[in-house]
């Protein structure tokens, strides 16, 4: 492991205001990842920068020898960053991107406060939607790009697709109702109330092709909707649901439980094939990775959530 810029930019954050959760704030992070991440700083160093006294956060020798040294890197990347947006024209431009609700629910929205934050004259506009209708918008050319699920039988050939995430699936039940034994079968979850969304969800023909397998059926409690409207449902107790485990991040009502046989899925970036995509487009698929690949590393992912690329990758 090495020293990174993010590491440097959480050691002055908490520097500056004195405070591991006001500098969790100020950075837009949760605390326990700051706090992570500082302390992999530490490791990396060799040495305290922060003695974590009752009365907040107070600079020992090393951190405050560190400290310049901190501010001047963060200074230098943030001009080699203002050089080259101004060379590659990342001054102004515009990103249209398409995910699904549960994408957006789980990853997305952080993304694109990330990359807004980076670079505020680029123009977002999102469309959430499923991952044929985004597929179909990416063709006709209403899309730039798209975080789509993968089927098995392939994607478009048309489209450039790189896979960036694997997932499981799992059940979500509301934390005041009964618990299973830590795994659910498909036998176990025909007898519960199911929660399913709209067709046209990847989830929802994937949940079904599984109980046809197992030669059950199920029992639908309520069906159709988007994804945030199922897990307000099984919030309520009006069932249970089968969702992608990014979605329990910051849902401290819902449970999670384990499916058998395993469910995954993959999660792949997709743009048209015959367009090079434009340094604004370029520039926001670089965030979303080193995102994924921070998050992965502060170990941030709820459940079962693989990266499978990198932003260093080729």
């Amino acid at each position: 492991m090495s020293v990174t810029l993010q590491q440097l930019a959480y050691f002055v954050a908490v520097v500056d205001v004195r405070s591991f959760t006001r500098a969790a704030d100020t950075v837009g992070v949760a605390q326990p990842t700051l706090s992570r991440q500082l302390r992999a700083l530490e490791d990396e160093l060799g040495a305290t920068l922060v003695d974590r006294g009752r009365s907040g956060p107070v600079l020992t020798p090393a951190g405050r020898a560190v400290l310049p040294l901190a501010r001047r890197m963060l200074a230098d990347a943030e001009s080699a960053r203002s050089v080259v947006a101004e060379i590659v024209g990342l001054r102004r431009g515009r990103v249209r991107v398409g995910a699904t609700p549960s994408l957006c629910i789980g990853v997305l929205a952080d993304v694109l406060r990330v990359f807004s934050g980076q670079h505020p004259d680029i123009a977002l506009e999102l469309i959430e939607s499923g991952s044929q209708l985004l597929v179909r918008s990416l063709a006709r050319g209403e899309l730039d790009i798209a975080l789509v699920i993968v089927p098995a039988s392939g994607i478009d050939p048309a489209l450039h697709t790189t896979p960036i995430l694997r997932e499981r699936l799992s059940v979500a039940s509301p934390t005041s109702g009964r618990a299973s034994s830590g795994a659910m079968g498909m036998r176990e979850l025909a007898r519960r109330r199911l929660v399913v969304p709209r067709v046209g969800y990847d989830v929802r023909e994937t949940t079904l092709k599984a109980f046809a397998d197992a030669g059950v059926t199920p029992r639908f409690a309520v069906q159709g909707g988007e994804m945030d409207a199922v897990l307000r449902l099984v919030e309520a107790g009006t069932g249970v649901a089968v969702v992608p485990d990014l979605v329990f991040a910051g849902r401290p009502r819902l449970r999670r439980t384990v499916l058998t046989p395993a469910l995954y899925r993959t999660v792949a970036l997709a743009r048209r094939a015959d367009l090079t995509p434009t340094h604004a487009v370029q520039a926001f698929c670089d965030t979303l990775l080193s995102f994924l690949a921070d998050l992965s590393a502060a170990g941030g992912f709820p459940g079962d959530v693989q990266v499978l690329r990198r932003p260093d990758a080729d």
